[in-house]
C-alpha cells in the first residue's frame, strides 16, 4: 500500500498514540496529524481527553479517541480497539509506546516509535524504565529519535532500525505588517512584576530532572545584582511545594506562576530564557526562545548542543555557579545578547520545517506498508 494514490489521496489508516504529558510530543502530533490529513492519510489520535482540548487534534482533521495515560487493562483495551483497522501505529514517548506494544500484542501491524526525550527516574523505577525501553525498542519496526543521543540509545537497547527524526515545532506566524503592531511586552512585564528589572523566563513541568534546584541555587547569586532580576517559572508539577518553600525561606527573586497557555507571549517579553535541566533533548523552550530572538542560557547536556549549536550560552551541567555567572554576564553585555539573537535566528532557519517532518514520516510509513516487489 502506498500513502499516495495517483490522485493524491490515500487509503492509509494510521493511529497516533500519545501520552499527552509532554508539550513537545503533543505539538508534534498535532502538526503531524494536520500534515498527514492534508495528504489524504486517515489519522486517529489516541490521547487523553485534555490533550485534545489543548491541541485540537480534531481541528486538524484527525479522529480523536480518548485513552487515559495509564497502562491498566481498560486503557490498553481501548487502544487495542482503536488500532483494529490501522495499517500502521505510531507511538510518541516511552509510556505511550509501551501501551501500544501491549495493545498490538499478537498483531502484525507495523509499529513506529518516536522518542522525543529520555525518560528519567530514580531507584527501582529507573530499572523499570530500562526494561520498558528494551521492550519497546525491540518491538518497534522503526524507532525515530529526536537527537543523535536518543538514536544511539535505541540501538544499544536493541532497536532493529533506529533513525534520526526530523521533528519541527510549528513556527510563529509573522505579522503582515509588524510595524503597525504594538508589542505587549510592557503590559506582560508589569503583570509579572518585572518593571525596571530584567525578566528571566524558565518553562517546564516542576520535576526534578528539569534542574529547578540548580536554578534556585543560581538565583541566590542574582540577589546581589542591581537591579535584581526576576525569575519567572511557568509550569506545574510535584516539586511546587518544595520549590515554593525554598523561595520563601531564602527570599529568592523567583515566581512560580503555574501552567500557562500564553508561554510564547511571556517568553517574547523576557530578557533571557533559562534551561537549567541536564536531561533536555529537543527542548520546546529552546526552540521558542530562538524563534523569539530571546538569548538562551542552557546546561550543555542531552541534545541541547545539537539543537542550538553556538546560538546559546551553554554552561556545564550541575554547576549553579557557572549558570549564575553566565546569566549575570549576559545581563551586563548587550552586544553579546544581540549576537545571540542573530545567531539564534540563523540556527532556527536550519531546523526542519513541518512539511519536511511530514515527508520523512510518510517515507517511513510507505516503507513499512507498501508491498515489496517479488524478485
Amino acid at each position: 500500500m502506498s500513502s499516495h494514490s495517483p490522485h493524491g489521496q490515500s487509503s492509509l489508516r494510521t493511529v497516533q498514540v500519545l501520552g499527552g504529558g509532554n508539550a513537545a510530543s503533543s505539538a508534534h502530533v498535532r502538526s503531524l496529524a494536520a500534515g498527514l490529513v492534508a495528504r489524504g492519510v486517515r489519522v486517529t489520535v489516541c490521547a487523553p481527553a485534555d490533550a485534545d482540548h489543548t491541541y485540537d487534534f480534531t481541528g486538524a482533521g484527525a479522529e480523536h479517541v480518548p485513552v487515559p495515560r495509564s497502562s491498566d487493562p481498560g486503557s490498553v483495551a481501548a487502544l487495542r480497539a482503536a488500532c483494529t483497522h490501522a495499517d500502521l501505529v505510531h507511538a510518541h514517548g516511552l509510556h505511550a509506546s509501551f501501551r501500544a506494544v501491549l495493545a498490538l500484542g499478537g498483531r502484525t501491524t507495523p509499529l513506529v516509535v518516536t522518542w522525543h526525550n529520555r525518560a528519567h527516574a530514580d531507584g527501582a523505577r529507573a530499572h523499570l524504565l530500562r526494561l520498558l525501553e528494551r521492550r519497546v525498542a525491540r518491538a518497534a519496526a522503526v524507532v525515530l529519535g529526536t537527537t543523535s543521543e536518543l538514536v544511539d540509545r535505541a540501538r544499544r537497547t536493541g532497536a532493529r532500525d533506529a533513525r534520526l527524526a526530523a521533528v519541527a515545532l510549528p513556527r510563529p506566524r509573522a505579522a503582515e505588517n509588524p510595524e503597525d503592531i504594538e508589542p505587549p511586552h510592557p503590559k506582560v512585564r508589569a503583570e509579572l512584576g518585572a518593571v525596571e528589572r530584567p525578566l528571566l523566563m524558565a518553562v517546564g513541568s516542576l520535576d526534578r530532572h528539569r534542574g529547578y534546584g540548580l536554578l534556585l541555587d543560581a538565583a541566590r547569586a542574582w540577589r546581589d545584582l542591581d537591579p535584581v532580576p526576576l525569575v519567572v517559572v511557568a509550569g506545574e508539577g510535584p516539586l511546587r511545594p518544595e520549590l515554593q518553600s525554598r523561595i520563601e525561606e531564602e527570599e529568592l527573586p523567583v515566581r512560580l506562576i503555574g501552567r500557562r497557555d500564553d508561554v510564547g507571549t511571556l517568553l517574547a517579553a523576557a530578557d533571557l530564557a533559562l534551561l537549567p535541566g541536564r536531561a533536555e533533548s529537543r527542548s520546546v523552550l529552546a526552540q521558542e526562545a530562538l524563534y523569539a530572538r530571546v538569548p538562551l542560557v542552557a546546561a550543555a547536556k542531552g541534545g541541547i548542543r545539537e539543537l542550538v549549536g553556538d546560538a546559546a550560552a551553554l554552561v556545564p551541567a550541575d554547576d549553579p555557579h557557572a549558570f549564575a555567572e553566565a546569566v549575570a554576564g549576559l545581563l551586563d553585555d548587550p552586544e553579546r545578547c544581540a549576537e545571540l539573537r542573530d545567531l539564534g535566528s540563523r540556527q532556527a532557519a536550519t531546523w526542519p520545517t513541518e512539511d519536511e517532518t511530514v515527508a520523512q514520516v510518510l517515507s517511513v510509513y510507505d516503507e513499512l506498508t507498501q508491498p515489496r516487489p517479488m524478485i
